[in-house]
């Protein structure tokens, strides 16, 4: 994205021409939210069944009353039906909570105050303690680290996941990384997918800590937004063949698939990990809510179960995605004002604008109406040296209400980035 070589004169009536859209677009008095990846009411209607059930059915396959204490590894059944789509076997699945980001936070929490498998001593007691985090990435993993006081460590995003060059000369050189933070399919904003390649270099790098570990957070494992159903590879399995069993903690929830406020969540990961945080659980927990599993169980009933509930799901997002993409296309292609992504999955478009341009368009956004996620979330502590990076949200207003954000947040690009290409 630069200059293409357009004259002052052209640039200045494009700039006057932006400022009355925008003055327009003001008029309107709008007020839109783009800030947040939910699920739309339409899409939680889907689930609306879960309600009614179980019922008074409320024994599960094991005999389980699952109206009572017990079972920290969670309903064997639900464990089955998504054991494939996490690519963790059943065994070494459990189901706990409602919440994957609880998960992680609780690993997390778990790591400093416990010894890991393979580690010397609790994170807690060590002097420094740092993370990878791909950038543009998730501000929720962000969060937590920054809560913590976890060093952040920036590294570069490729279309096929993190730069590999850059995290293994991290990783072998510094003991103190103890960990990376992943979304390895339909990664959170900018929709890349893994590749066997990165995937495999994961599993197998040198790392100077014993005790790291991969924060896999495969929250999109299910959510694809074209028919291609998109693969990736078996992180847990290719850390076993390498003979790095513990290095990967699995997550995965349903809070976007069922009710986002009412889901179940996933950890999976080696036998000596599940060891591990089962033996933690049980000093906060006596089981999980297996009447909510029990639910989920029936409602889904299998692997195939969420498949078919998921193409339902995704008939109500690709029409929006799809709109998003039209209306980015036909505002700022060819202007060298942004570059977005395409994601053949997931809940969100990134959009790159000019340097030094996208706090400015949130705010001119704001004035016009419209909420974006702030500028910077994407990166460590919301600070985006480049300050490009916008994330939209396409999937909680509706068709019509999203055309109009997204048509306005074109507006404010072009407005900024023709006022920011006079200025230079």
């Amino acid at each position: 994205m630069t200059n293409t070589g357009l004259s002052k004169d052209t640039l200045t009536s494009y700039r006057d021409l932006a400022r009355q859209d925008y003055q327009a677009l003001v008029a309107r008095g709008l007020s839109l939210d783009l800030t947040r990846g939910k699920p739309a009411p339409e899409q939680l209607d889907l689930s609306q069944e879960l309600l009614s059930l179980p019922g008074d059915q409320h024994t599960a396959a094991d005999g389980t009353d699952c109206r009572n204490y017990g079972g920290l590894q969670g309903l064997p059944e639900l464990r089955e039906i998504f054991a494939g789509p996490l690519q963790v076997p059943a065994g070494q699945l459990l189901a706990i909570g409602s919440s994957s980001l609880e998960l992680m936070h609780d690993a997390v929490v778990q790591a400093l105050l416990s010894v890991l498998p393979g580690a010397a001593s609790r994170w807690v007691d060590e002097e420094r303690i740092a993370f990878l985090c791909p950038v543009p990435g998730y501000d929720r993993h962000f969060a937590i680290c920054e809560r913590f006081g976890i060093e952040m460590i920036p590294v570069p995003m490729t279309a096929e996941g993190p730069d590999m060059d850059v995290v293994e000369r991290l990783v072998a050189d510094d003991p103190a990384v103890k960990g990376i933070w992943c979304v390895p399919k339909y990664s959170n904003p900018d929709g890349a997918v893994y590749s066997d390649e990165v995937v495999r270099r994961l599993a197998e790098m040198p790392t100077a800590a014993p005790d790291f570990r991969i924060f896999w957070d495969n929250a999109y494992a299910v959510h694809h937004l074209t028919e291609e159903v998109v693969e990736i590879a078996d992180l847990l399995a290719a850390c076993e063949r390498s003979g790095r069993p513990d290095r990967a903690f699995v997550f995965g929830s349903t809070s976007k698939v069922t009710f986002a406020g009412a889901g179940v969540a996933f950890f999976g990961s080696s036998a000596a990990n599940v060891k591990w945080l089962l033996a933690n659980q049980a000093k906060r927990s006596i089981g999980p809510d297996k009447v909510n599993q029990l639910r989920h169980a029936r409602f889904l009933q299998d692997e195939a179960g969420v498949l078919k509930h998921m193409e339902r799901q995704r008939a109500l997002l690709q029409p929006k995605f799809e709109a998003v993409e039209r209306i980015l296309h036909d505002g700022l292609a060819g202007t060298g004002l942004a570059a977005w992504t395409t994601p053949k999955g997931g809940y969100f478009v990134s959009l790159e604008v000019l340097d030094g341009c996208a706090k400015e368009i949130v705010r001119r956004a704001a004035e016009a109406g419209i909420a974006l996620t702030p500028a910077g979330a994407t990166h460590p502590l919301g600070d985006d040296p480049r300050d490009a990076v916008i994330r939209i949200a396409p999937s909680y207003p509706s068709l019509a209400e999203l055309e109009q954000a997204v048509a306005g947040l074109v507006a404010c690009v072009r407005l900024v980035g023709y006022e920011k290409l006079l200025a230079a």
